[in-house]
């Protein structure tokens, strides 16, 4: 009888946890400094731009042959599964980290090599200095944007990290390897439900 009472018991537990409250739950709460940088069409893209909006947001450059590459596709992996459920109301913000280098053109070229159900909710923003965006990304997403001073290399973080209408830093993910892509649209809908 205990058995089956401690059976019942997480039973219970497990559907309480599937149940769509849309309640969701910060792990950082994290606020993103003001910003106004370029996209990938030479549009300008703010932080008050955002405001209201559920977005998620990564640290790519494009002459990156490890990483990036995999950043990038796993991400547009993410925006299909998005497309999939039906939610419309989100952007993608991928930030260079090599803004010298990665022009808007060069951008919008890096972004034609990825199956991209949606182009135009996903914003590559450049237009920034080297330094400006390593103090950025380490302020506000407490990630790492180094240039190697010697190669043409970045060193920085791989996570994905998601951000609410106010424009916190609410959760992050691995968006290179083992990426939750579930889990992440799942935080997605029960933020843009929260915000109603």
């Amino acid at each position: 009888m205990k058995k089956l009472f401690a059976i019942l018991s997480i039973s219970l537990l497990v559907l309480a946890g599937c149940g769509s409250s849309g309640k969701f739950e910060a792990q950082t709460n994290w606020d993103v400094d003001d910003f106004t940088y370029e996209n990938q069409r030479g549009e300008a893209v703010s932080l008050e731009d955002l405001k209201g909006t559920v977005w998620l947001a990564d640290f790519i450059y494009t002459n990156c042959t490890t990483e990036c590459p995999l950043m990038t596709f796993n991400m547009s992996d993410v925006q299909k599964a998005l497309k999939e459920k039906g939610i419309e109301d989100y952007k993608i913000i991928s930030f260079s980290i090599d803004p010298d280098t990665d022009t808007p053109d060069v951008l919008k070229e890096y972004l034609a090599n990825y199956e991209v159900p949606d182009e135009s909710k996903w914003e590559l923003l450049t237009g920034y200095k080297q330094e400006e965006i390593k103090k950025f990304a380490a302020d506000s997403f407490k990630t790492a944007a180094i240039k190697d001073p010697n190669t043409n290399e970045v060193m920085h973080g791989v996570s994905f990290f998601l951000v609410n209408q106010e424009g916190k830093v609410v959760k992050n993910y691995n968006g290179k390897e083992d990426v939750p892509k579930e889990e992440i649209v799942m935080d997605v809908e029960a933020l843009i439900e929260d915000g109603k």
